[in-house]
């Protein structure tokens, strides 16, 4: 006789624990030790020193970041970032699951297209800001086509301009991301829901509104969270497409912020006092979008439960009522 294999739930949650040790010791490295220093030093009057030096640091509690808040340059940059995510996150969301849905249908060339989608994410920012800027400076292609009716001040050097346009950029860069985490999702929804749909009279626009976008729901919250995060920390394009975030600060974002503060003018404290309030600000527009995110599904929940509460009568009634008018017999 072969013996029952051994172990419980015990046995299982050590093979778990096992299992997710080295990734949480990854986040406690990579994560939670930066966090810790950069609380730390937001609290010193930190100054760079050669390792072994003995430099006094004094403890100087929240006067970093009373400096910080009372710099008119971080209030305009966190209104920029605002800006930047009322422009990127639903043009993410839907322009990927458009998109995908599309390339989900394709029977010729879908991998050309699907790898087409990906090649600007995988590209180098330089290369791709470069294209960018060929495109929207002031002697550039977009203003050579348009002619007179191009902006003056030109895109770049445009204060209401320049941060739509770095919107537009990280969003075409970005997307082929989105899309695959989409086509993932588009991908396991059954085909028998579209052919019964179409049977019953449902266009393409229809399946797509009653089928698709509830079926990625969870996929959509994903992008949704990772577009917030990746758009709080947005660098590289305010620093290479309008010189550090120009024009007077238009397009200043503040992770850029941090990077003046801490490295160019030497302010180490007020530059961790500022990551500091960059990451509750992501963490707060997250959780907002989360919540707004829970609201709409309990909103589109409580229709089905509200018709099961009132019974197949009722649901008949209205039936007969919508047919022939009859719905106060039954």
């Amino acid at each position: 006789m072969s013996r029952a294999p051994r172990g419980g739930p015990r046995s299982k949650t050590l093979i778990g624990l096992y299992l997710v040790a080295p990734y949480a010791a990854y986040l406690v490295i990579v994560y939670a030790v930066p966090v810790i220093q950069g609380v730390r030093i937001s609290m010193l009057d930190y100054v760079y020193a050669a390792p072994g030096a003995d430099v006094p640091q004094p403890f100087i509690g929240l006067k970093n970041y009373r400096s910080a808040l009372s710099d008119p340059q971080l209030r305009r940059s966190f209104l920029n970032i605002l800006e930047f995510l009322a422009i990127n996150v639903p043009l993410t969301v839907v322009l990927g699951l458009t998109l995908a849905a599309v390339l989900a249908k394709l029977t010729r060339m879908k991998t050309f297209f699907r790898s087409a989608f990906f090649v600007p994410y995988v590209t180098a920012s330089i290369a791709v800001i470069g294209v960018w800027y060929f495109l929207f400076s002031q002697s550039g292609l977009i203003n050579h086509v348009m002619g007179g009716w191009a902006p003056n001040p030109s895109w770049l050097v445009n204060s209401k301009l320049a941060m739509v346009v770095i919107a537009l950029e990280v969003t075409w860069k970005q997307l082929g991301f989105y899309v695959l985490l989409y086509l993932a999702g588009v991908l396991l929804i059954p085909g028998s829901l579209y052919e019964a749909a179409s049977i019953d009279g449902a266009g393409v626009v229809r399946q797509f509104r009653a089928i698709t976008v509830p079926a990625v729901r969870n996929v959509t919250i994903l992008v949704t969270t990772l577009a917030l995060i990746v758009g709080a920390n947005l660098f590289t394009e305010p620093y290479l497409l309008t010189n550090g975030g120009g024009p007077n600060g238009a397009s200043m974002s503040p992770a850029l912020l941090i990077y003046q503060n801490g490295v160019e003018q030497g302010k180490p404290g007020i530059g961790a006092a500022i990551g500091i309030l960059l990451t509750l600000f992501v963490l707060l527009v997250a959780g907002a979008g989360r919540g707004v995110q829970w609201l709409f599904q309990r909103g589109e929940d409580r229709g089905p439960r509200r018709a099961a509460d009132r019974g197949p009568g009722a649901a008949s009634g209205r039936g007969r009522t919508a047919d022939g008018g009859q719905g106060a017999t039954a």
